[in-house]
């Protein structure tokens, strides 16, 4: 390529852009290339932004806060791209419905207002002690809204066809719920960093800085002493993990389950979930910064999310079947994710929980399970029929 080429690049980026550029209502006609352009836009977005987050938990975990800190940079491009792309979809049309574009919109919206939130906040209190504050919480929702939006917009136009255009479309369907789930785990990592960072006290080598635990014992109004890192490391409630994990982090994965409808979705979502977080891993260590204890547990929760499925797949899609399945894939989640804790905690490290709050969990997963059953079938009879038709109306063109 010379670097002619390069400089006419941008030129024929806006010459094949810019006839795009009309207004128009959610829902119209979208030419197929553009309709991948987008998509392609988003899924490099959350890769930025998913990154960018895993290392800010991370960079957290050993320095003061820095507004400028790589991290937050490359999260920032990722928050630039989705931003361009929210502009597009809702000045255009294209590519979404009308319940789409909002959900992409108000998620936007709400991730761009927490930002200055978060930044007085750390003006006005320091260092944030826990990734479960309010202007963080927010930074979820809006991220939370945002791909849920994207989702839906796949999910309806996404080109139908033969094998190869049906697994591309499912293979981005699960990326997305990935993300997903990503987005709604990521607040749990507090203890996850949190459980090591206090094993790294216990051998007299904290990963935390000395600046960082000093600016924390002030913040906290005690010395720099073993009570004051586990106040720091886990400022939240033993309880809060295994119900986050255990029927939060499950719930997506049946949604995606009963979504997509393929078997083995929630193990295959899980195991990309996990396989990121140990990629990861040995990256950030080698850079210096502190490691994390992977939720390895999840695998098995999605895989008995995907064995329950399958035991009440010859109820077809009957009524019992949509209360016996999550009755029986409570109880086998349940039972996977405590044990997976257990055993992850012998072997490898684990954050702390109390073993007896499975009956909780296991009640709390299968009345989300059953109301999952309820409303995704309400989602599917309402617009499964508009996908078939492709809901945002993909044209084979490729000019507006």
């Amino acid at each position: 390529m010379t670097i002619g080429t390069l400089r006419q690049a941008p030129h024929r980026i806006l010459d094949w852009a810019l006839p795009y550029w009309t207004r128009g209502e959610a829902g119209r006609e979208t030419p197929a290339e553009l309709f991948r352009v987008l998509y392609l836009g988003w899924l490099a977005a959350f890769v930025l932004k998913v990154l960018g987050a895993s290392w800010d938990v991370s960079w957290h975990f050993r320095w003061l806060r820095d507004d400028l800190a790589p991290p937050h940079l490359l999260n920032t491009v990722g928050t630039v791209i989705a931003v361009g792309l929210t502009i597009v979809h809702w000045y255009t049309g294209y590519g979404v419905d009308r319940l789409a574009s909002r959900l992409i919109v108000w998620g936007t919206g709400v991730f761009l207002i927490a930002i200055p939130l978060d930044l007085i906040n750390h003006r006005v209190n320091g260092l944030d002690i826990t990734a479960w504050s309010p202007s963080h919480a927010l930074l979820f929702i809006g991220s939370g809204l945002m791909i849920a939006g994207v989702t839906r917009g796949w999910w309806l136009g996404a080109p139908r066809g033969d094998a190869r255009v049906e697994r591309r479309r499912t293979v981005v369907l699960a990326a997305l719920f990935a993300f997903f789930l990503e987005n709604l785990h990521f607040p749990a990592q507090q203890q996850e960093y949190g459980v090591l960072e206090i094993a790294s006290w216990d051998r007299g080598e904290p990963y935390a800085e000395p600046s960082l635990l000093e600016f924390a014992a002030n913040q906290l109004g005690r010395a720099v002493d073993r009570e004051m890192i586990v106040k720091f490391s886990l400022p939240v409630p033993d309880l809060l993990y295994p119900l986050w994990a255990g029927v939060a982090g499950m719930l997506v994965l049946v949604i995606a389950r009963l979504m997509i409808g393929r078997a083995w979705t929630a193990t295959a979502i899980a195991a990309a979930y996990v396989a990121y977080r140990a990629l990861v891993w040995p990256l950030f260590v080698g850079m210096g910064f502190p490691a994390s204890a992977i939720p390895f547990f999840f695998v098995l929760g999605g895989l008995f999310i995907d064995l329950a499925f399958l035991a009440c797949g010859p109820l077809g899609d009957s009524l019992l079947a949509r209360l016996v399945r999550p009755v029986l894939g409570a109880a086998l989640v349940t039972g996977g994710i405590y044990g997976g804790l257990a055993l992850q905690k012998e072997l490898l490290a684990a954050p702390p929980y109390p073993t007896d709050s499975w009956a909780m969990a296991g009640g709390l997963l299968a009345a989300a399970w059953i109301g999952a059953e309820i409303l995704t079938r309400m989602y599917r009879l309402r617009d499964g029929d508009r996908d078939q038709e492709t809901g945002a109306r993909v044209s084979a063109t490729a000019t507006p």
